[in-house]
């Protein structure tokens, strides 16, 4: 099984993870998931601006090949104020994974990044669009919760979930 590990981010990273980015968007598109990700996000601008506040990781192989990118952002999320058909687990602190695309050289990403994320923060919470087959079924595997369904700042629904550390 060939090791990973996690690193931020970096501005001479951003080609990668935009390539990244564009096969996850085709993987989508493949798989039925035709609205999300839409117009070009997430931006190199975007990702750039993940990076500079220090939010932006990677998950690496040994060789250092990049298996995935995600941002993790930890604090409130605005878009987390209203949440409609459920509640959160909690309203603890917590931490928010976005962005999440994998090169889908390795599976488990989700599982990998979770458990990265819980060495920040024992709350996560994250979400997804509903024809996003493959991650919703990862993060009900792997025991987040379904809370009920976010408006986004472009104003689409997304399937919403959180995920609290058991110890």
């Amino acid at each position: 099984m060939t090791k990973h590990s996690f690193r931020k981010a970096t501005p001479g990273d951003i080609p990668a993870i935009m390539a990244i980015c564009d096969s996850a968007r085709r993987f989508m598109r493949l798989n039925g998931n035709m609205t999300q990700w839409v117009n070009g996000y997430p931006s190199a601008e975007i990702i750039l601006r993940d990076i500079n506040q220090g939010t932006s990781y990677l998950c690496v192989d040994s060789e250092g090949e990049i298996l995935c990118t995600f941002a993790f952002i930890i604090g409130d999320d605005p878009t987390y104020s209203e949440i409609s058909g459920g509640n959160w687990i909690n309203d603890e602190p917590y931490g928010t994974i976005h962005r999440m695309a994998s090169s889908g050289k390795k599976r488990g990403m989700l599982e990998a990044v979770t458990e990265f994320c819980f060495g920040k923060t024992g709350n996560i919470r994250l979400d997804t669009h509903v024809d996003n087959k493959p991650m919703l079924e990862a993060a009900t595997r792997i025991g987040f919760i379904r809370c009920g369904v976010i408006i986004c700042q472009d104003g689409t629904p997304r399937e919403a979930f959180h995920l609290k550390r058991t110890e």
